[in-house]
């Protein structure tokens, strides 16, 4: 099983690109960025108490990765996951095959329809419906892949329309991976049997197996092999240093969102197991609940006393 650190875009970015490289000296395997201009009208909930959310720092997600590409050379890049209205897919195309480039042939294009409202809002960036964002992330996909396959691309879809359109150069990958994000059951998942390479989701080890379960069936209605997709999870980590810290953070944490690693290292190395069990190909850890003072110590004590226990 591979693992993925997700820092905040909030942090400055001198702090970011320490934190890759850290965690690419530690032995991760990748670096994930989140891909919005704001945070949610709501916040996350670790934001201080009394402060708008919405006035918080975020750095722009595919300036980063461009950063991040050439200033950590070994692990796998991508976004967690690109909101596909922020931009027309021919142009998004054209940024992953740069920042391909850019990482030497370690980019993963993270895509998902988008979901957050009160960015759609503030900009001026049209919402749509669920529907109507359901189809626009499949002709992405299709619009995408074409881009990357053929030498000019035409599409005559409801919302994306190419006429000859090159993409020169391509990515170096072939094919670059595609990964879709998302939970819905109807059409996202789908789509990603369809158009993608790999597949990401919030989730426990029970959730992974239901929704591994989903997409062999999917893969086989469909007459893919499911072995050609990867399946990732994204969970909040909190490595404690006692029993009595870990129950006490348990009893804080209730509720059953966003899904949690909640121990010691000893416990945490038998919850990661249950991952890997459930069938999960790449776990990934954000950053949004940890102090950034605490994220350099926590990213080298996660692999060395949890993982290496593994």
């Amino acid at each position: 099983m591979r693992f993925g650190f997700w820092p905040s875009s909030g942090n400055d970015t001198e702090h970011i690109l320490a934190l890759g490289r850290t965690a690419e000296a530690s032995g991760w395997d990748g670096l994930w960025l989140p891909d919005h201009f704001m945070p949610p009208a709501g916040g996350y909930g670790h934001e201080p108490h009394g402060v708008d959310p919405e006035l918080l720092p975020n750095h722009e997600c595919w300036t980063l990765l461009g950063a991040l590409a050439a200033a950590v050379p070994r692990v796998r890049i991508g976004a967690m996951v690109t909101g596909n209205t922020y931009r027309h897919p021919a142009v998004l195309a054209k940024q992953a095959a740069t920042v391909d480039h850019i990482s030497g042939g370690r980019l993963v294009l993270g895509l998902g329809a988008g979901w957050q409202e009160n960015e759609h809002r503030r900009y001026g960036i049209p919402f749509g419906s669920v529907r109507d964002r359901a189809d626009m992330l499949d002709e992405a996909c299709e619009v995408i892949s074409g881009l990357f396959a053929d030498e000019r691309t035409d599409f005559d879809g409801a919302h994306y329309r190419l006429q000859g359109a090159p993409l020169v150069p391509k990515p170096l990958q072939d094919p670059l991976p595609i990964m879709i994000g998302g939970r819905g059951k109807r059409r996202t998942i789908p789509t990603m049997v369809r158009w993608g390479h790999e597949w990401n989701g919030w989730c426990t080890p029970a959730d992974m197996r239901y929704f591994n379960s989903l997409i062999d069936r999917l893969c086989e209605a469909a007459g893919r092999d499911p072995a050609t997709i990867a399946r990732s999870a994204a969970a909040e980590l909190w490595l404690c240093d006692s029993d009595a810290q870990a129950d006490r953070l348990r009893a804080e944490q209730s509720g059953p969102w966003p899904p949690r690693l909640i121990g010691t290292p000893a416990q945490l190395v038998e919850q990661v197991a249950d991952y890997a069990e459930s069938g999960t190909d790449e776990l990934n850890i954000p950053d949004f609940n940890l102090e950034s003072s605490q994220t350099v110590e926590i990213v080298e004590r996660f692999m060395s006393e949890v993982v290496a226990a593994l």
